[in-house]
């Protein structure tokens, strides 16, 4: 491919041709790809980028190496769109894409630790006094619950940035992460106990 990427950025489309890309799916815009259309590729990437950079920067924990990894993610879809099925949505494609490329980048700099689970735990819904939401002022949500996510195991941490700032399904995460659904529900529920419990920590005393 001879369009250049700079660390975050494919050359960008015009205001034109902007407007022209939100009448293509994602799906158009792979086969179209495939067929090595650039002007898809930066309609694409354009469409995913903040999403995906955003993603990576919760795995790895370093802008750098994140802008890094975001230009591989979209050179492996320029040359693997071909491979896409269509069996999930492209931004589920592009997520497990770029965990792939995280988990190497974090293989290569540390030791991953490992948690054990109970995969036969019944999945249950989590109890409403439990929802970190509840015990934050409006205006401090975020900011705890970025700083709470943050404290999660990597693995715990996942699953809740998936389900909450991705909008992803448990069948979802299951192909993003490659573990199965009962595992998710599991690493959900005991994500969710630990994120309250870090949020309700860190929140302000009520007077």
């Amino acid at each position: 491919m001879t369009t250049a990427c700079s660390r975050t950025e494919w050359p960008a489309a015009s205001p034109r041709r902007a407007a022209a890309a939100e009448a293509l799916s994602d799906d158009v815009l792979i086969r179209r790809i495939a067929n090595a259309d650039q002007r898809a590729m930066r309609m694409l990437f354009a469409r995913h980028r903040i999403a995906i950079y955003r993603w990576l920067v919760r795995l790895v924990g370093d802008e750098g190496l994140a802008e890094d990894l975001l230009s591989e993610v979209f050179f492996d879809v320029w040359r693997k769109a071909r491979s896409f099925e269509g069996r999930s949505s492209v931004s589920t494609w592009l997520l497990a894409i770029a965990r792939h490329k995280a988990l190497s980048a974090r293989r290569r700099t540390q030791v991953e630790r490992a948690i054990e689970l109970d995969d036969e735990l019944a999945w249950t819904m989590a109890d409403p006094a439990d929802n970190p939401e509840l015990v934050l002022e409006k205006k401090d949500r975020e900011k705890l619950l970025r700083r709470s996510l943050a404290r999660l195991s990597p693995e715990h941490g996942e699953v809740i940035d998936l389900t909450y700032y991705h909008g992803k399904t448990i069948k979802e995460i299951a192909e993003i992460v490659g573990i199965n659904e009962a595992t998710v529900k599991s690493r959900t529920f005991y994500a969710r106990k630990r994120l309250a419990q870090l949020v309700s920590a860190a929140a302000p005393a009520s007077h």
